[in-house]
């Protein structure tokens, strides 16, 4: 096991650079991740020993849930994952370590508890008629793959071998019952905004709240620690917006065949370069520059761009557009979002412009990738940079924060495993 030290924690915190917290941050992580792969060895040898004969207990969950001050059931949790990860006595007396790499990894600081979990659950599930040498063979890919991604991706990972070595027939979907009767009133107020209301039967008012309750869940922070902040106002508001974009961009959609397009916004040249400035949105309200200028990435809307003495300069063109052969030709190349860790489906995606079309870049698929909003969002005002790589696949080079040596990631989870 690696030695660690806890670093010192400058006593001005509020003075560290962005840097400097985000390198304290992954070394106690590896501290903490470390000492719990440690902690393990301690448990694990309290099992074999028999905590009844140490200490009077009836199990090692037992004992280490009043020293720890914790749930059995959470003691119950970290002692399972120590009896998994440390050489266990067997029938015959022989020590045997459930997953070996999987403990090399934990020992490294590499891996949480829920890269653990994740490996483990897979691992539980191959059937005992699989070759040794195919399940820790198995068990090797997803312990690699554990030290650079997260659980989602783990998961995918392994589902994909469990697929290989005990192909399984697809459970069945239940198809979705006919939308039945509703009303919904909208009204524009006088700052811009519009108020939205209605009255739905049982049925659609169910079917209602589970739909914005599915696209307004919180996002992940196992990945990358984005925090999700959103109040339930917020989330189902944006829920809203999403499933709007879903529709408009339904090629048998009425008024648009399938063209992200929506609304007219009014903006300067040099607002929409710099993403510095205010634009009009169809002539009854105002965004900023920024959000006009990541809305044009997949034509959301049709910019009427302006000179310096209000002159229209340019009108959204077709040429902007992803065509709807190039969308296609798009959700087959990327499968899904393309970001690192995305998991979310082609249909909830926009088209993002590499190079933005303000700054000459093409509307061809060397220059496009496929985005969520939330990620197509971060693109646009964090520091992850995206680039198209020689096999024509986009990468993504994450800030200096996040990798120091700003190491390529792609994203995996889209595509079975070779």
């Amino acid at each position: 096991m690696p030695e660690t030290t806890i670093p010192e924690l400058p006593r001005e915190l509020w003075r560290a650079g962005k840097l400097e917290l985000a390198h304290g941050v992954t070394h106690l992580l590896e501290v903490i991740r470390v000492a719990s792969a440690g902690l393990g060895k301690y448990l694990a040898e309290v099992e074999t020993r028999g905590a009844e004969d140490l200490f009077g207990y009836g199990s090692a969950s037992r004992w280490f849930a009043d020293v720890a001050r914790i749930s059995r059931g959470d003691a119950q949790d970290v002692v399972n994952r120590a009896l998994a990860l440390n050489p266990v006595p067997e029938v015959g007396g022989e020590a045997r370590v459930f997953a070996p790499a999987t403990a090399a990894a934990a020992e490294d600081g590499a891996l949480a508890d829920q890269h653990i979990d994740a490996i483990l659950d897979i691992l539980r599930k191959i059937p005992d008629d699989v070759p040794t040498e195919e399940r820790e063979g198995a068990e090797k890919i997803l312990a690699d793959l554990a030290r650079a991604a997260g659980p989602k991706e783990i998961t995918k990972a392994g589902n994909d071998l469990l697929a290989h070595l005990d192909p399984d027939g697809n459970e069945p979907k239940d198809p979705e019952p006919a939308p039945p009767r509703r009303e919904v009133f909208v009204e524009r107020r006088k700052d811009g905004f519009w108020k939205l209301s209605g009255l739905l039967d049982p049925e659609t008012g169910a079917r209602t709240a589970a739909a914005l309750d599915a696209y307004g869940a919180r996002r992940p922070v196992d990945d990358f620690g984005q925090a999700d902040h959103r109040t339930m106002p917020q989330r189902r508001g944006d829920a809203w917006a999403e499933l709007l974009d879903l529709a408009i961009a339904c090629p048998d959609q009425p008024g648009t065949s399938g063209y992200r397009t929506l609304v007219h916004v009014t903006i300067g040249l040099d607002e929409l370069r710099s993403g510095v400035g205010k634009a009009c949105l169809d002539f009854v309200g105002t965004i900023t520059a920024r959000e006009a200028r990541l809305a044009a990435c997949d034509c959301l809307m049709i910019p009427v761009v302006l000179s310096a003495a209000g002159e229209p300069l340019d009108v959204g063109r077709m040429k902007r557009f992803v065509t709807p052969g190039q969308r296609r030709a798009l959700n087959i190349r990327d499968g899904g979002c393309a970001f690192p860790g995305c998991h979310r489906a082609p249909k909830h995606c926009h088209a993002h412009h590499i190079q933005h079309w303000t700054d000459g870049g093409p509307t061809d698929l060397r220059n496009l990738v496929l985005l969520c909003g939330f990620h197509h969002r971060l693109v646009h005002h964090d520091d992850w940079q995206v680039r198209m790589a020689p096999d024509g696949i986009p990468e993504f080079v994450p800030p200096q924060y996040l990798d120091p040596l700003r190491h390529p990631r792609r994203n995996i989870l889209h595509r079975a495993a070779a």
